[in-house]
């Protein structure tokens, strides 16, 4: 073993204690969410412990402790005491659209839900690791349905119909006129009902294996008065009914999929002659080295812990892995049939890739 540099393992250690101390405050976060705390500071007004425990009908003592923490980790920002001696605190303005703005691709809720969701699961993935076996999106901890949902609720209001769509050649004209789209794994709908919202002339359908998930989008297509122009059904992806779209999308959900090469062979033959693949996925280069950044980092360890788990549990198991990268997925295409391939657009979190038959 070589020699220990102290110097190095004080900034190491120093670095593990901050992150341990974002690990211990994620619950809380979460918790801010659930209990109205942050909502109850947007208004970004001065506030003590007693006034957001009024506002939201919980114990002073506990809002001391936790609004103390928030601002340790500035998730808040303190003013400082009041004349009677008592911290006043408030939200700045970007604090509050990260943490109560579920509008804004700048929301961060749905994140901590995953998180909460990956330590609950963390036995199941231990034996996993141990086994070789997967771990299905259906075995998850339920939070994670919600927080998924959450996570990319955001990016979709603010990129899809205005950048992602128009990105691919010829597919928001075909969706102003009247087109034929389904969306693949499409989990709680959001994406679906956001193109559903847009274009009135075209026909949605989503699809999911999981009953949950397709149980909580018909809902939300209910509550939206979304019911005539999206509808959604449990299916796979390999074996969804229907053929002749002018659309097929995939949010964030090919890399999950236990076969995707067979996957989008079922895509090739599902489409019109002329039809569109938009397979949206995590930002990634070709190569480990390639993402070795923050958002490398995240989408790793939730690949580690969800995506190739869930994978392995399905027929072939390909486990691509959240970070599979452009190469990859080109590779994974051609395989199935499909000969047009274009990086269409992209974001800090997402390449968006347009696929022709």
């Amino acid at each position: 073993m070589r020699a220990v540099d102290a110097d190095k393992l004080e900034a190491f250690v120093g670095q593990v204690i901050t992150e341990l101390g974002a690990i211990a405050a994620a619950p809380l976060v979460v918790l801010g969410d659930k209990l109205g705390l942050y909502r109850a500071m947007a208004d970004g007004e001065p506030v003590t412990a007693a006034d957001v425990a009024a506002r939201t009908g919980t114990t002073e003592r506990y809002v001391r402790e936790w609004l103390a923490a928030q601002a340790a980790g500035g998730y808040v920002t303190l003013d400082g005491p009041d004349g009677d001696g008592a911290n006043r605190y408030h939200l700045e303005p970007e604090q509050a659209v990260a943490l109560t703005d579920e509008s804004s691709p700048a929301c961060v809720l749905g994140g901590f839900e995953i998180a909460g969701a990956v330590g609950s699961g963390l036995p199941r993935l231990m034996e996993a690791f141990r086994s070789g076996a997967g771990i299905g999106w259906h075995e998850q901890d339920p939070s994670l349905f919600s927080g998924t949902a959450r996570f990319f609720r955001p990016g979709y209001l603010a990129n899809l119909v205005d950048a992602w769509l128009p990105a691919l050649d010829g597919a928001t004209e075909r969706l102003s006129s009247g087109a034929k789209v389904a969306d693949v794994g499409c989990g709680y709908g959001h994406s679906t009902l956001v193109m559903a919202e847009a274009f009135p002339a075209s026909r949605f359908v989503g699809v999911d294996y999981h009953q949950e998930s397709v149980t909580a989008a018909r809902k939300l297509a209910a509550d939206a008065g979304l019911g005539g122009r999206a509808t959604f059904e449990v299916a796979g992806a390999r074996d969804f009914p229907g053929t002749g779209y002018d659309l097929l999308c995939y949010f964030d959900c090919l890399h999950d999929m236990g076969d995707p090469v067979g996957a989008l062979r079922h895509a090739r033959e599902a489409l019109a002659e002329d039809g569109i693949v938009m397979l949206v996925e995590p930002a990634a280069g070709d190569t480990v080295a390639d993402n070795m950044n923050p958002i490398g980092r995240l989408f790793y360890a939730a690949s580690t812990s969800i995506c190739t788990p869930v994978s392995l549990s399905q027929d072939v198991g390909a486990a691509l892995g959240a970070q599979a990268g452009e190469a990859r997925l080109r590779a994974v295409a051609e395989e199935a049939g499909f000969t047009g391939f274009r990086r269409a657009t992209e974001t800090p979190v997402n390449m968006v890739l347009e696929l022709r038959p």
